[in-house]
Parts: C-alpha cells; sequence; structure tokens
C-alpha cells in the first residue's frame, strides 16, 4: 500500500466515525457548533500523528508486555502539549472543549492506531495513517456539526468569542431545537451511518454487477 493509499484509507474506507464507529465520546458531546467541531478534530489529528510517529520510531524498543502503557505515556505527552498550547492560543475554544481535551489521552482512536498501525510500520507510513485518520475524523466531525449548528440554530460557523458572526441562513426561532440537545446528536449520527452505510453498499452492488 503506498503513502497516498494509506492517507486516503484513514480519510473513507477507514474513517473511524462513520466506518469504524470509534471516538463516540467527543463526536457526541461537542458537536453543537463547527467552530467546535473542528478545534476537537484538528486537536485529535495532531496528537494523533505525533504519537503515531513517536510510536512507530520505538516498536523495536518497546517490550511487547509493556506497550500499551509505552503507547499510553506517549499520547499523554503530546495531549499535554497540546492541551496547554491551546489553552495559552486559543483559550475560548479550550474553554468550551473542556475535559474533551485531556481525554485525547484515552481516546480508543488514538490507541486503536497505536496499537493496530504505527508499532507495526515505518515511520512515514505511520505519519501518514495519523493524517488521514485525523483528517477523517476532523471531516466527519464537522460534518456532523454543519448539520446540527445550521438545522438547529439557522446559523453555521458561528463563532463570537472569535470575532467571527459566521452566517445566518434564518431565524433562530425556526431551528430544531432538538438538534442542538443531545438527542439531536445520536439522530444525526445515526442518520448519517444509515447514509453512509447505504451508499457504501449500493456501490458494492455496481461492483459485483
Amino acid at each position: 500500500m503506498t503513502k497516498w493509499q494509506i492517507f486516503k484509507n484513514g480519510v473513507f474506507n477507514e474513517n473511524p466515525t462513520f466506518r469504524l464507529v470509534l471516538g463516540m465520546c467527543p463526536t457526541l458531546a461537542v458537536t453543537t457548533a463547527v467552530v467546535n467541531g473542528l478545534g476537537m478534530g484538528i486537536a485529535t489529528a495532531l496528537v494523533l500523528t505525533g504519537s503515531n510517529i513517536i510510536i512507530s520510531l520505538l516498536r523495536n524498543l518497546i517490550p511487547k508486555e509493556i506497550r500499551i502503557p509505552a503507547y499510553i505515556v506517549v499520547i499523554a505527552s503530546f495531549t499535554t502539549i497540546i492541551d496547554m498550547t491551546m489553552e495559552a492560543v486559543v483559550p475560548d475554544l479550550h474553554g468550551v472543549l473542556g475535559l474533551f481535551i485531556p481525554l485525547i489521552v484515552v481516546n480508543c482512536i488514538v490507541l486503536a492506531r497505536a496499537e493496530a498501525f504505527a508499532s507495526k510500520h515505518k515511520p512515514s507510513e505511520a505519519m501518514m495513517d495519523g493524517l488521514g485518520i485525523g483528517l477523517g475524523f476532523t471531516l466527519a466531525l464537522t460534518i456532523l456539526c454543519s448539520i446540527r449548528e445550521l438545522l438547529g440554530t439557522g446559523t453555521i460557523l458561528k463563532a463570537r468569542d472569535f470575532g467571527f458572526a459566521g452566517w445566518h441562513l434564518f431565524a433562530k426561532d425556526l431551528g430544531v431545537k432538538l438538534l442542538i440537545l443531545p438527542p439531536g446528536a445520536f439522530i444525526t449520527l445515526g442518520l448519517l451511518l444509515a447514509g453512509i452505510n447505504w451508499l457504501v453498499a449500493k456501490r458494492g452492488e455496481k461492483k459485483h454487477e
């Protein structure tokens, strides 16, 4: 598999949200606004890519018996760096995302890629895997956020804390308030998963014709 194929695989075929259904806690909790999804996705992608590279470099030095604790130490180090950087650079976004930034340490997406890919491949391949999976996660969060924010509030990319008013497409009173509540996250994600699975199944049928 080429590096491009590894990257593309992470974005589409093994998209952590829409295909593997991993990392559901942040996916459901922070996707009320596009800026939140972008922030969470980028933070996770940076941790994922950095930890993948380091774990790949150390893959022949880490004893198998302690590999999981070693991976967690590496992931926790990158998570701490990202957490402190966000607190200093974008404190408003950091405050909104809250505990979910430190919880990247135990995000099953990051640990799964460390165990399934980074520990078995070269650093360059591990980096492309991290970038692909990270971008796939970011895109999934952004799509989910866009639907919930737009249909729930009538705005898109509204971020007053960053001095950006976004686009107002219709009055907030006309929005489906359910979508910005916790049940709305489950409903929206469920419909997206159903739609994507249907498209994948139809595509598979066409290939076999």
